[in-house]
């Protein structure tokens, strides 16, 4: 008999063998259907794998992430199943499960395409197939057997990805009459795939090698219900409309060009306001917590980044080196803002009275995405973090660390970021190479996130694994107006780099100590926060970051005159106001500029004019009734000290 552990901390006795989908039905046959995978000693597996020792049990149903990915990793072999059906001789390249859905990377043979038009042929095969009710499979095989296998089938892919691993640790699955190289976790069969639905054709070359071969990415999705099916693909539209893409287009906030190059985003004047809009509000609130604000190159000596341990961690990710005319000098576009900020603060010498130091920069930099990783504003290839690092006492990093946590919270009560996740990130326990400094360091700073988290009352998520490689991190996962999550602020503590740099301050016994440094950013990338804030928004900003906040729509050409005077007293004024001058009637103008978002629309006739006023209609609200020029302006400035109030 073996021990069996739940969550709970309750504990039964199981025959020795037994599998995690034999528990679940001793339970409940219930919950035996609503169980996809099981976590058993911290391993993810099948539901069918035997359980030969005492063990810690987790069952995943459909709400938990880890039965989401088993499903829907099922299904991309279900697919495979279907194209290979379809398509004999196609070759198969990487097929995981992902945020959404699932993919597979496949190589039909260069003389057949496959395009969104044979997507719902695919797709039927796929139900005729999971109606089969068939069986997933497990089976450990040698290298040398699962080479033979791949080699005689003609996919060179598996071939290469079974090349590099490891003998006895290769396992196969079948389902039907498709075999894939997997680790899993799988499905005990297809019948839980009561809807499937595929999304989608892409290029995307083998691995992601811009040199390899182009294969054809396949999107689907699959549900064990039809109605999770139907509000996704609700969900697919509404992403559409709000896409950033499509609205920045519209309203004119950003563009990209071929000439310029890829994923290089060029700011519009209404884009950059909402920029500006940004970094002003922002650099007031830290310049009142006592940051100073810093400014630093493009471009860094490549050493600089050999110090800090980015070089060797990202070089291969980064822009290549620049060369000078001066032999063996070489440049790097900046990837990272902290090894500069390093180099500020050794400039001048630091009394343990000086901390903490706060030093703040919207810092641009530059790093290599690979061409089909780049999407919108929210994967490019240049983009300005709103980035700082405290330089502290060991004794100030917990209160420290919590003032930042406050900062975040502010800005995101600003901004209605009201919904997210705290992530604590820590080091993978298995895998340390990847990391950099020593584990008495590793495990302090470990401890002073998860404490400082705990004192703040957060709830937080731990995550292995996702720390970056000078130190651990707290992550704030925001979810979006339609559910989805997007990694906004973090502030990571990291004793490494205050030593690769030789950081220090005068201590009160005089003698040399070394500072503790934060890195923090509450916007993360800009770019990618004004993807967010558009798609949250709709393009409906907030009156204090719209970068029109009125528009004045004369209902005839002779109240022109007024319309000019009132724009010139609300441009002085530092309210950006347009005119609308078409000789349009006022209906379609209201129309028109309702498109726009533009928070006030300003209607002035006749009774205007003689009574010195402004007929006020707020975006998507309708009438406000009439005010005076000055009333208004009075409005708008309480209207934003609302929006940004503590």
């Amino acid at each position: 008999m073996i021990k069996i552990t739940f969550p709970d901390g309750t504990a039964r006795e199981y025959k020795e063998g037994i599998s995690s989908l034999e528990i679940a039905e001793q339970i409940s046959p219930r919950l035996a259907k609503e169980v996809y995978s099981a976590t058993v000693n911290g391993e993810i597996m099948d539901l069918m794998r035997p359980i030969e020792k005492d063990a810690t049990i987790m069952l995943h149903k459909w709400d938990d992430e880890a039965g989401k990915h088993a499903f829907w990793h099922s299904s991309a072999h279900l697919m495979a199943e279907a194209l290979e059906s379809l398509y004999p001789g196609m070759k198969f390249g990487i097929g995981p499960a992902i945020e959404n859905g699932f993919y597979y990377d496949v190589d039909p043979g260069d003389d057949k395409v496959i395009t969104e038009s044979d997507l719902q042929a695919i797709e039927e095969k796929m139900k005729e197939l999971a109606a089969k009710n068939l069986t997933y499979s497990r089976k450990k095989v040698s290298k040398k057997d699962a080479l033979d296998i791949f080699t005689k089938k003609g996919d060179e892919y598996k071939v290469e990805l079974i090349s590099e691993l490891e003998d006895g640790t290769i396992t196969l699955y079948t389902q039907g009459n498709f075999t894939d190289l997997c680790r899993g976790p799988h499905l005990p069969s297809t019948e839980p795939m009561k809807a499937i639905k595929l999304l989608s054709v892409a290029g995307a070359y083998w691995r992601g090698n811009e040199k390899r071969k182009m294969l054809t990415r396949i999107y689907g999705i699959t549900f064990p219900k039809q109605k999770l099916l139907d509000d996704y693909l609700v969900f697919l539209e509404e992403a559409k409309r709000r896409d950033h893409r499509r609205i920045g287009k519209e309203l004119e906030l950003f563009t990209f060009s071929q000439k310029v190059g890829m994923g290089l985003p060029l700011w519009m004047p209404k884009g950059s306001d909402i920029r500006q809009n940004l970094i002003t509000f922002l650099t007031s609130v830290l310049k009142k917590r006592g940051y100073k604000i810093v400014t630093t190159p493009h471009i860094g000596n490549v050493n600089l980044y050999k110090t800090s341990g980015h070089y060797q961690k990202y070089g291969a990710d980064s822009f290549q080196p620049i060369s000078t005319p001066q032999e063996g000098e070489q440049f790097m576009l900046k990837p990272m803002n902290c090894p500069h900020h390093c180099e500020i603060y050794n400039a001048t010498p630091h009394s343990y009275k000086d901390l903490p130091y706060r030093m703040a920069e919207f810092g641009t930099v530059y790093r290599y995405e690979q061409s089909g990783e780049l999407h919108g504003l929210t994967r490019v290839r240049s983009f300005t973090q709103d980035d700082a690092h405290h330089f502290c006492r060991p004794d100030q990093l917990r209160e420290e660390f919590k003032s930042i946590i406050d900062l975040i919270l502010y800005i995101f009560r600003i901004l209605n970021f009201n919904d997210f996740t705290a992530q604590v990130s820590l080091r993978d326990p298995e895998n340390k190479q990847k990391y950099i400094g020593s584990d008495e360091n590793w495990e302090r700073a470990e401890k002073d996130i998860i404490e400082a988290a705990a004192e703040k009352g957060l709830e937080t998520v731990v995550v292995t694994g996702e720390a970056a490689f000078y130190g651990p991190k707290l992550d704030f996962m925001v979810k979006d107006a339609i559910g989805r999550k997007w990694q906004l602020g973090t502030i990571q503590v990291d004793y490494n780099l205050p030593e690769r740099f030789d950081l220090e301050y005068n201590g009160s016994d005089n003698q040399k100590h070394r500072p503790v440094m934060i890195h923090r950013t509450i916007f993360g990338s800009m770019e990618r926060f004004v993807a967010v804030l558009i798609e949250n928004t709709a393009g409906k900003f907030p009156l204090w970051l719209a970068p029109e906040k009125a528009v004045i729509l004369p209902v005839s050409e002779k109240f022109n005159e007024y319309a000019q005077k009132v724009l010139e007293i609300l441009n002085n004024s530092d309210i950006c106001t347009l005119i609308d001058e078409r000789s349009e009637k006022i209906g379609k103008k209201i129309r028109d500029n309702e498109l726009k978002r533009i928070p006030y629309l300003l209607i002035i006739g006749e009774k205007e004019v003689e009574n010195g006023t402004i007929a006020v209609r707020k975006q998507g609200e309708g009438d406000k009734g009439s005010m005076k020029i000055e009333e208004f302006v009075n409005f708008i400035d309480s209207e934003i000290k609302k929006e940004i109030a503590l």
